[in-house]
């Protein structure tokens, strides 16, 4: 059986350094950002330093990538320390480590990652656990709706519908590029939401919380679009 068609939202989400723009410009900047997505690569092209304020990094990266947080330091973690929590509406709340993870059965997806911001790297490949996978081990309860996932940094947060949250094509990975992900790409652990802005993917995961409502993000707090589909994205797809 098909899905049902997610609730669209009014456009594509506006770029990291334009959204800051309009943030010091006020309230009508912002009520624009949703409505604002192309022309950036240029302007990126020409970046050469970080953002000394550390909400918006931005570091030149070998194979395409750009590096972003959005706080000034994020704490390290390996397979000694790291933890992903399960709960909320779940019958058996759960926390795992790194290696409970990789002893999971791993799927890989290869996609093209596309940032607001413009740049795209194509064929990019994934792989870790499915999202379904561990919502089906949690126990999802009926009424929980949504998820929201929450990350070691402290600060950053996403969010996705529990529809979206089942394909197949949503992972907790644990590699990209057939490698272990690196901490500037969010490893050790992080989200990946293959038919989506590559914002929606959330680096450095720690928390993954099934929720009644969807409960928006750190991006969408500040006028992205809470469903951040890529242009040509199949929202029909069936659930995993």
């Amino acid at each position: 059986m098909a899905a049902k068609r997610p609730k669209e939202t009014q456009g594509p989400p506006v770029g990291r350094r334009a959204l800051l723009g309009m943030l010091g410009a006020g309230a009508a900047g912002l009520a624009a950002a949703p409505y604002l997505q192309h022309g950036w690569e240029s302007v990126l092209a020409t970046a050469s330093q970080e953002d000394p304020t550390g909400l918006s990094g931005l570091l030149p990266n070998p194979g395409g990538f750009r590096y972003y947080s959005v706080v000034g330091s994020v704490p390290r973690k390996d397979a000694a320390d790291y933890a992903l929590t399960i709960d909320g509406l779940v019958d058996r709340p759960r926390t795992y480590t790194l290696a409970d993870l990789q002893a999971m059965p791993q799927t890989r997806i290869v996609h093209d990652v596309q940032c607001t911001d413009g740049w795209r790297v194509e064929n990019t490949p994934f792989e870790g656990v499915r999202l379904a996978d561990l919502l089906d081990a949690a126990g999802a309860h009926a009424k929980g709706a949504a998820i929201r996932f929450t990350c070691f940094d402290g600060a950053y947060s996403e969010s996705l519908t529990l529809e979206q949250a089942r394909r197949s094509d949503v992972l907790v990975a644990l590699n990209m590029q057939d490698k272990p992900i690196t901490y500037e790409h969010g490893g050790p652990v992080r989200l990946y939401v293959a038919p989506m802005y590559f914002y929606k993917s959330a680096k450095w995961l720690s928390g993954i919380s099934v929720t009644e409502t969807v409960v928006p993000g750190y991006w969408e707090e500040h006028g992205y679009a809470v469903d951040g589909w890529l242009d040509g994205a199949d929202k029909h797809r069936d659930a995993a």
